[in-house]
């Protein structure tokens, strides 16, 4: 057989004999024979293939016109067949079976111990762990609380240690935001709103709310997409109000607007967003109301004022460090204290983002965390404004990591969406998720059961603060907020490891403002103005060339 011969028969092969086998099975059905069903198959396949051979967009259907077939069935499959097949249970990403596995247990209520010991590399790099006390005690993590609030502020809030991070209706759907809101109300903690507004799902069930302001305003804008004070007033007042957070950047995508394409814009999601139906809708990637760090401070105020008195912060993922100490400056210049600093770190993500950003913008979380901890510490700020941790937060060592690099609470979301039932298909942003956690399908929502689900997120967070509590007790201490870099060991190589304070520089208080030449942050804080976002002088090797004024 030639060369070109058996070329055409790889390629056609199947198609050929399908198409022969089509038409004998046509001859059978004209006959009465009892293989006429067989065209029930052959007959489509063979329509494919002569289709496949005539059209234009897909090339390797023109040249396989059945056997191409297989390429997009084996892509389709691939997400699947990795995870519960190829994938060990300690090499998934962005979260692996193991750690999912916590999540579902413990959502559950089912017994989440493990047994014959770990199966992590106590030698490899990535191994980290805390140290214990021969002095262990017994503490109840569920009881746990830490005030949100400083001296600026007329009502604080005593705000659990884990809590739901923001999720916006319109990326999950209203089943599912109800049965976080109803999981919050039964244990205690906060459900964020995120930017997408506070919908009708986020009440059901009273649940205490941070209700998140993106640079869309929804929930609290005009006509014409700017903020509405009045429109702000009468929802920040409500009781189930407990905090107001700015977004400033989230961890999937820093710098960047969301985008909800008008066909997923329903009734409902309209009604929250105050848009229209079936209109895109485009957040801008900054605020309108603002454009410098000392306008950030005199809108935290004004918020403030607005609502009554009520905890006002920030959330953001960390970019450039001269931004962070700036608004530090805007602080100490105005006199206005934000309550909190939500850091969201690179590494999260529930929403969809350009694979650039997801993959190359923004700090991760330890490194945006330590950097907005010696912020604070430096300027003298630490004591009125609290941190609150965001990315990758599932377990009670993901927690304890947190707080001793500087946070006084976490918040989780995907581990919260796992909770749900959540199988980490990928598939939030193309409205098919299997779950009806990330869908405004309704046949695809019915089947989240609302109680049964608010069940699951209640056990999550209530479980997961019981180890918290534990492992604190372990290490004789009585909070949490007493863990420290110390406390916490990392392996640098199979004959190294160091506790985090001699990895990482922490400032000693008021650092910035005595001596910042003796940190390593003098050049940004020289290069910070609470006069402006930009820079007033390069940093690096030619640091000493003006750029920019106040």
């Amino acid at each position: 057989m030639s060369g070109r011969l058996k070329e055409y028969c790889a390629r056609f092969g199947l198609f050929g004999t399908v198409l022969a086998l089509a038409v004998v099975a046509a001859v059978a059905a004209f006959s009465g024979s009892a293989w006429a069903w067989a065209l029930l198959i052959l007959g489509p396949l063979s329509v494919l293939g002569i289709w496949n051979l005539f059209q234009s967009k897909h090339t390797l259907m023109r040249n396989y016109p059945l056997l191409a077939h297989g390429r997009w069935i084996s892509e389709e499959l691939r997400p699947f067949l990795r995870q519960y097949i190829v994938e060990g249970n300690l090499t998934g990403r962005p979260f692996n079976r193991h750690q999912r596995s916590i999540v579902y247990e413990r959502a559950k209520n089912t017994v989440d111990s493990q047994p014959f010991g770990s199966d992590l590399d106590f030698y490899g790099e990535e191994y980290e762990m805390t140290t214990h006390s021969m002095a262990a005690k017994t503490l109840d993590g569920t009881q746990f609380r830490t005030k949100i609030g400083n001296s600026q502020c007329k009502r604080p809030y005593e705000a659990s240690l884990l809590n739901v991070s923001a999720m916006s209706f319109g990326s999950l759907s209203g089943k599912a935001i109800r049965a976080l809101n109803k999981g919050a109300e039964m244990g205690g903690f906060y459900h964020d709103t995120g930017e997408g507004g506070l919908s009708e799902h986020h009440r059901a069930y009273n649940g205490d709310l941070v209700w998140e302001l993106g640079t869309g305003y929804f929930g609290c804008r005009d006509k014409e997409g700017r903020f509405d004070p009045g429109l702000f007033r009468e929802t920040a007042q409500t009781d189930q109000v407990k905090m107001i957070e700015i977004k400033l950047s989230q961890g999937a995508k820093p710098g960047h607007g969301g985008v909800l394409p008008g066909a997923k814009v329903t009734s409902e999601i309209a009604k929250a967003r105050q848009i229209e139906v079936g209109e895109e809708c485009v957040s801008p990637g900054a605020h309108p109301e603002f454009d410098t760090p000392v306008g950030l401070m005199q809108f935290i105020a004004r918020l403030r004022e607005l609502s009554d008195g009520k905890p006002v912060g920030i959330k953001l993922c960390v970019g450039h460090p001269w931004e962070l100490l700036a608004v530090c400056k805007a602080s100490l210049k105005t006199g206005i204290r934000p309550d909190f600093i939500v850091v969201d770190g690179a590494e999260g993500g529930t929403g969809a983002a350009p694979e650039e950003f997801s993959d190359h913008v923004g700090l991760p979380l330890r490194d945006g965390l330590i950097m907005v901890r010696n912020a604070l510490v430096g300027s003298g700020l630490r004591d009125e404004i609290a941190i609150g941790a965001s990315g990758k937060v599932f377990s009670a060592f993901s927690m304890a990591n947190n707080l001793a690099l500087g946070a006084d609470w976490c918040n989780a979301a995907r581990a919260f969406m796992f909770s749900l039932g959540c199988v980490m298909t990928k598939r939030c942003h193309t409205d098919t998720c299997p779950t009806g956690v990330a869908t405004q399908n309704p046949s695809r929502q019915r089947g989240l059961v609302i109680d049964d689900k608010a069940e699951r997120v209640y056990h999550f967070q209530r479980n997961t603060l019981k180890r918290l509590g534990e492992l604190v007790g372990a290490a004789g201490l009585d909070h949490p907020n007493e863990l420290r870099p110390h406390h916490l060991y990392h392996r640098r190589g199979p004959n190294a490891i160091q506790t985090m304070d001699f990895i990482h520089e922490f400032l000693e208080p008021n650092a910035l403002i005595d001596e910042p030449e003796s940190t390593p942050y003098a050049e940004w804080w020289a290069a910070a103005s609470p006069d402006t976002f930009k820079a007033l002088r390069e940093t690096g090797p030619s640091h000493h060339r003006v750029i920019a004024r106040g």
